[in-house]
């Protein structure tokens, strides 16, 4: 009935006796919100127009699934994207079909078209539908459009637009060419090495110092009581609500599992399966004459070597459901052939099939008694977040109305807790702090209570940054700050000597390090500044790759030198000093090969940003419209 309606409100009758009802109501004040009803009524699902051309929600909702599902997959399946990534998506979603659009209207105005030929060409050579062998396979299509979410026709729909696109910037692009000095002047930049002659000063050559005295070792304690500090602890009390704990107040009705059980039937049913051999081949006669040949006894194995005389292309149509075949011809008559029937014709857009079913999976319907186990979990979980929520507002009305957390009633589900922690959960014995909830809440109250000062009233909190309450919500107060403090000599005597022990290390080496680099600063050959430790000569070193063998922390150091000049830094193990002993600056005729490259590189960065301001101007000159409340709608229900 209501689909009824709504075809009935398409009609020009029905919009002029609408419009009518709208200047009656005007009259009497409501015009307002009459006009929003009608315009809901309307159903407009025209989310922008580019020139003369509207983009629906089905189409942006397609382009936002395709997009989504590669996001997923470049998330590595591991986690559902963010709200935030979802709404990203789905902005960029559209803005690629208006660009589509205004292309598309654009190559229409060129007079522009894709001859069928080019078409199924340009569709073959596609690495991305390449078998085993190298060449195109028709399965491997198959089974890149399903995973895209696509079948044939939107795909060939695609492939055409992008083909008029590429051929539409082909002349924006033709004048590309990076300038010779602005090439050569990078490759000067990003080639040059540099080669130097390095000392180390390790850490555990250098001779032990002296045993330290007292007074050495309470100096250095004194000067770095930092170091030896206890963290700042606070003693908090808080209440926490979690799902978990209010399961036990959930009641499961016979209702609430049958109710469920409809709603998610789809879960519960698994779909017919089929497995079918198929061949794929250009012409009718061919796909008659293949189907005859099976239909006598001809074995698979034959089947596709006669195939192939024609051109044809095997496919492996393995344990699929209908919607998992993207050829929607195709799928329907798989589906409609018994197993182990006479081989069938069928004909698609992209060519002939012939086809013999070779196995039926039947569908698999768990029954209600069957699903019960996992919709009673699912039930619990449902209405447990309700009354978490429920409850929340009752205890957020009452810790507003100033009831303390102890006074808080028993009947809430509630779990009260006490003690002294650090910012990282830890009680003074080192060991986590027992607070209740999954991680996220933990690291919440924590987060909350080292903000929290002490007299602050409690508020309630939810643990989930988005403020949905599913991990639970808590209240802290804070009693009691103990500030960090210096930890007795005597129980950090021993930690205090390792370190002075390994300042002293330190320093000696540092001092060595600086005098050889003095020497070489005023002249001297490192070798002669350095005597007694051996100097290695240090493989040309670059400014973006990195060199085995060479310290990472010379590097910058190494390309602010002139050559005799030396350098020193601090690694992981002691200290190094260096001295440039040349700078080799690239010739591109020595490097034809690289310098190429990067002109190349250069020159398509070019032709990108050209290709960006061309289709700027298109998208511009199209002036697109942007129904910005409905976009709004879906990206927030997205």
């Amino acid at each position: 009935m209501l689909a009824s309606l709504r075809n009935g409100l398409n009609s020009w009758v029905a919009r002029l006796f609408f419009l009518f009802l709208v200047a009656l109501f005007v009259a009497w004040g409501v015009g307002p919100q009459l006009l929003q009803v009608v315009g809901n009524m309307t159903n407009n699902t025209t989310v922008a127009t580019v020139g003369g051309q509207g983009i629906s929600l089905q189409e942006l909702q397609q382009a936002y699934q395709r997009a989504l599902s590669q996001a997923e997959r470049a998330m590595g399946n591991k986690s559902s994207p963010p709200a935030a990534l979802k709404q990203a998506v789905g902005q960029q979603a559209l803005s690629n079909l208006i660009v589509q659009k205004a292309l598309t209207e654009k190559a229409d105005s060129l007079g522009l078209t894709v001859p069928e030929a080019v078409l199924q060409q340009t569709i073959r050579q596609m690495p991305a539908f390449n078998g085993g062998n190298g060449q195109f396979d028709q399965g491997t299509f198959l089974r890149v459009l399903s995973e895209n979410n696509l079948n044939e026709a939107t795909f060939l729909t695609l492939m055409r637009q992008d083909i008029l696109h590429r051929e539409m910037l082909v002349p924006v692009q033709a004048g590309a060419l990076a300038p010779a000095p602005l090439a050569q002047n990078l490759f000067a930049f990003e080639q040059e090495t540099r080669v130097a002659d390095m000392v180390s000063l390790p850490f555990s050559a250098a001779p032990q110092p002296a045993a330290p005295s007292q007074t050495d070792l309470t100096r250095w304690y004194e000067n770095h009581q930092y170091l030896y500090q206890t963290p700042e602890m606070r003693h908090i009390h808080a209440v926490v609500l979690t799902p978990a704990a209010v399961e036990k107040d959930v009641t499961v009705t016979a209702q609430d599992l049958l109710g469920l059980y409809d709603q998610e039937k789809a879960h519960f049913a698994q779909p017919e399966k089929r497995s079918a051999d198929v061949v794929l081949v250009n012409a009718e006669p061919a796909a008659t004459q293949l189907a005859a040949e099976w239909a006598k006894g001809a074995t698979w194995d034959a089947i596709k070597a006669a195939a192939a005389k024609d051109g044809g292309t095997p496919i492996a149509v393995t344990g699929m459901t209908s919607e998992q075949i993207p050829s929607p011809e195709l799928a329907k008559a798989i589906f409609a052939a018994p197993a182990g029937s006479a081989p069938q014709t069928v004909k698609t857009p992209f060519g002939w099939y012939v086809f013999q079913v070779t196995n039926v999976t039947p569908a698999d319907i768990q029954t209600l008694q069957q699903a019960t186990p996992e919709l009673r979990k699912q039930v619990i979980a449902g209405k447990a977040a309700d009354l978490v929520y429920e409850r929340a507002n009752k205890i957020d009305d009452l810790l507003a109305g100033g009831v303390a957390l102890d006074k808080l009633p028993a009947d809430l589900g509630l779990v009260a807790v006490s003690g002294t922690l650090d910012a990282a959960g830890t009680t003074p014995t080192g060991q986590p702090a027992p607070i209740p909830g999954d991680a996220a809440l933990r690291k919440a109250l924590i987060t909350a209570a080292f903000a929290a000062k002490p007299g602050d009233a409690p508020q309630l909190q939810s643990a989930t940054p988005n403020g949905n309450g599913s991990n639970g919500y808590f209240a802290v107060t804070v009693d009691k700050i103990v500030p960090p403090a210096p930890k007795p000599f005597t129980e950090v005597a021993d930690q205090v000597r390792k370190d002075w022990t390994r300042d002293a290390i330190r320093h000696t080496e540092e001092k060595a390090a600086a005098a050889i680099l003095t020497a070489v600063q005023d002249g001297t050959p490192l070798a002669t500044a350095a005597a007694g430790l051996t100097v290695q000569r240090l493989p040309p070193v670059s400014r973006s790759a990195v060199t085995p063998g060479v310290p990472p922390q010379l590097v910058a150091p190494l390309f602010g030198l002139k050559s005799g000049k030396g350098t020193m830094a601090e690694t992981a193990d002691g200290f190094v000093v260096a001295q440039l002993v040349s700078v080799q600056h690239p010739d591109p005729k020595q490097d034809p090969i690289g310098y190429s490259q990067l002109r190349n590189a250069l020159t398509r960065s070019i032709e990108g940003d050209l290709e960006t301001l061309f289709t700027e101007a298109v998208r511009d000159q199209a002036k697109p419209k942007v129904n910005d409340k409905l976009l709004a709608t879906f990206t927030q229900a997205e």
